[in-house]
């Protein structure tokens, strides 16, 4: 059962990207003109889901995989583009709609199924990989180990996620960027060190049926995120 730290975290995260900066995060994952330092975060998701998408297979034809917390679909279309069978879940209505909008433009056919709805909680079956790409970023390390936890159940091969690591200069830009234009703010996010991760990843056991494989940071502008891998014994 998700805690109620989890489950307020959950609904501030919803509300942000269903309606505070649901214009805004339509246009940082398209081609249209953003700031200055909205063209940084930009660039450095850009990274880091080729760092993601670089960690599994390139021909995925039937493989199974799920994208938590798929936003407007970028990073799913992608893997189904690549022959997987998608399923991509998020708490936004908004991005989810924007997303089935996208995969309609693209006039491709591919296996790809937009729901909305918590990635920790719907009963979808299993899949073959999972991605969580600045998801589990905005929740306590606890609540996010919890979340892997509950998605690992359902995962035959690999994880692939993202954390917030903890940085001096990650918590000085963190607290300057309230001072920002409220459409420039990120998220809330919950930064963490690799050393404190690592420790409750093995408080929950997951160490035991995962290794921990590639772990890369990507440190572009005011984007700084920190990829994983955890693949099944």
């Amino acid at each position: 059962m998700a805690s109620a730290s989890y489950q307020t975290r959950r609904d501030e995260i919803e509300t942000y990207f269903d309606r505070t900066a649901a214009d805004a995060w339509a246009a940082l994952t398209s081609d249209a003109p953003v700031s200055r330092i909205r063209r940084t975060v930009r660039r450095g998701r850009d990274a880091m889901r080729q760092t993601l998408m670089s960690w599994l297979p390139e021909d995925l034809t039937g493989s199974t995989l799920i994208d938590a917390g798929c936003g407007t679909g970028t990073l799913a279309i992608e893997a189904a583009q690549r022959g997987a069978e998608v399923v991509a879940v998020d708490l936004s209505p908004t991005l989810v709609n924007l997303a089935r909008e996208r995969l309609r433009d693209l006039n491709q056919t591919l296996d790809v199924t937009f729901l909305v709805g918590d990635m920790r909680d719907m009963d979808l079956g299993s899949f073959d990989y999972a991605v969580a790409m600045d998801s589990l970023i905005h929740y306590d390390v606890a609540d996010g180990v919890q979340t892997l936890e509950a998605m690992a159940a359902q995962i035959h091969r690999k994880m692939v996620f993202t954390f917030a690591p903890k940085t001096p200069l990650l918590a000085l830009m963190h607290a300057a960027g309230k001072f920002f234009p409220r459409a420039d703010r990120a998220p809330s996010i919950e930064p963490v060190s690799p050393g404190r991760l690592s420790r409750y990843l093995d408080e929950a056991d997951l160490t035991q049926d995962w290794v921990a494989g590639r772990s890369h940071r990507i440190d572009v502008g005011f984007y700084k995120s920190h990829a994983m891998e955890l693949t099944r014994r």
